[in-house]
């Protein structure tokens, strides 16, 4: 396209210049006027069209080759089990191993051990009898409470009903804490610097 507009351009401009010689007497080697430009001074340029990338020439087997190594190195990965990481809370730490550390216990006498022997026979039958004190108590109430209920729908539905729902107002009791000093109100605690010493570890 760009060769057929530079050639009528070619013509055209010999053309005026043919006809401005012819008018004016004037031969080749005239004196230019800049409403007529000499063909020589034209200069165009064929279009520069980009030409696709050529793709490299890949031989199949090589390629082939390459997947070989990748599935190879996939199945010595999957061979090899998965590191666990340790956890830290459960390693006793080496300070907590020392034996020099274990305290001796003290030795007592026959009549101290005897003692202690029936004082804690004591005490497990003193809170055996207060658990069967406190299951009976409850054995009691939930009885009581399951004929009152029985009576009550007796009487009338609609109360029994009522007495079957929860009560949220049962325990109307809020507690705080005691604090060392009253609290500052619209107060917003600041962020606390700490070091972050947790490890990281990478499979």
């Amino acid at each position: 396209m760009s060769l057929v507009l530079s050639r009528s351009l070619c013509r055209v401009f010999s053309r005026q210049s043919a006809q401005s010689s012819f008018l004016f007497g004037e031969h080749h080697y005239a004196v230019q006027s800049p409403w007529f430009t000499p063909v020589m001074t034209i200069k165009t340029s064929a279009p520069l069209s980009m030409e696709p990338k050529k793709k490299k020439k890949v031989d199949p087997r090589r390629e082939q080759l390459a997947r070989d190594r990748l599935k190879k190195k996939l199945r010595k990965l999957e061979k090899v089990p998965p590191e666990l990481i340790p956890i830290e809370d459960f390693t006793t730490p080496t300070k907590c191993l020392d034996e020099t550390r274990a305290r001796i216990a003290p030795s007592l006498s026959f009549q101290e051990s005897e003692r202690r022997a029936l004082l804690l026979k004591e005490w497990s039958r003193y809170k055996q009898k207060q658990h069967m004190d406190e299951m009976q108590a409850v054995e009691f109430a939930l009885k009581a409470q399951s004929e009152a209920l029985e009576e009550l729908k007796l009487e009338s539905e609609e109360l029994y009903k009522a007495a079957l729902m929860p009560d949220p107002h049962l325990f109307p009791i809020v507690h705080e804490g005691p604090a060392y000093t009253p609290s500052i109100p619209k107060y917003e605690a600041p962020d606390g610097k700490y070091n972050d010493v947790t490890k990281v570890y990478t499979q």
